[in-house]
């Protein structure tokens, strides 16, 4: 699909893995509209005005609960990646913050774009949380030694994280949306990461991604839920940022690819061994492959990293 020299709007173009997508599309000439939730606010987004071919960059306000600012948004755009949901652990309010933004926000997004003629590809940016719940554990009934691929039946149970749930419902939403709109005039791709890890492009300090690899790397345990993930050394199964990045701009440059779905994960390591690479040190055990690879790797040409690699370039600062 020929997008060079079209215009590219990334929901969520600051934050730990919109960053990366935005700088990938800048670095292959496209011109991108970033968005971010306040404009008043650079410390949000002024490390994007660093990047390479920043002169074809617009920074633009979104708030995804509000139609007419995603109409603005939107309009005009011939692609969008769809970054722009919260992923945060620590919540007072689930309703509000993540099911609000996470559902309702992903509801109004689709009920715009179809209404929008310029748009004709749909990168969606889920979460291997869509397709488990449970995760960094097993689903269900599955034992630990299951390899999840794209044709497992998503899981989701009433008793996980609020910010599981809201991911697994919005992409619920999404199917919904493509059996119901069959022809809706554009092709929609769903990318599914585990673990985002590696170094940020910012120094924002509000991405859950780089607060918990920043805990691993210092072994702090803020709350129960830290505790537990060392007491039991939890296995997690990660994804370089950048790779993320890399399928976000085959999937959006790629034609043909709709209505499917793609996990993007690497090796997984247990959280002792996490801490180890993040203080540069070699790993105890022995990597496993709990989610599958292999459609991202043939559809979207994504050589994955090794965590190793990624955990070992993060920094604190």
């Amino acid at each position: 699909m020929e997008l060079k020299n079209k215009k590219i709007g990334i929901l969520g173009g600051s934050g730990f893995i919109g960053s990366y997508i935005t700088k990938t599309f800048l670095e292959n000439g496209y011109s991108v509209k970033a968005s971010t939730t306040d404009i008043f606010n650079k410390k949000k987004y002024g490390h994007l005005k660093n990047l390479p071919n920043a002169s074809n960059l617009e920074i633009s306000e979104l708030d995804i609960l509000k139609p007419e600012t995603m109409k603005s948004f939107v309009s005009g755009c011939d692609s969008i990646i769809h970054s722009g949901t919260p992923f945060q652990l620590d919540v007072e309010d689930p309703q509000k913050e993540l099911f609000e933004p996470i559902v309702s926000g992903t509801e109004n997004f689709l009920n715009i774009i179809k209404d929008e003629p310029s748009v004709k590809n749909v990168v969606l940016i889920a979460s291997v949380a869509a397709y488990n719940t449970s995760f960094p554990f097993p689903a269900g009934d599955k034992n630990g030694d299951h390899l999840y691929t794209e044709k497992d039946t998503p899981f989701m149970h009433e008793d996980n994280h609020p910010y599981s749930q809201a991911k697994f419902y919005a992409d619920q939403t999404v199917r919904e949306f493509m059996e119901s709109h069959p022809e809706n005039g554009f092709e929609i791709v769903s990318l599914y990461p585990t673990f985002a890890v590696g170094k940020p492009l910012s120094r924002r300090v509000d991405s859950t991604s780089v607060g918990l690899q920043f805990m691993f790397k210092n072994h702090l345990a803020p709350n129960a839920f830290m505790e537990m993930l060392y007491k039991k050394n939890v296995e997690f199964a990660m994804v370089d940022v950048i790779d993320i990045a890399k399928a976000a701009f085959k999937a959006a440059t790629t034609g043909g690819l709709h209505g499917n779905n793609y996990f993007l994960s690497s090796e997984s390591w247990t959280v002792s061994d996490i801490s180890r690479m993040l203080n540069k040190k070699e790993p105890v055990d022995k990597p496993r492959t709990v989610y599958s690879n292999s459609l991202a790797s043939k559809d979207l040409g994504v050589e994955f990293t090794s965590p190793q690699v990624s955990l070992n370039q993060f920094e604190n600062e």
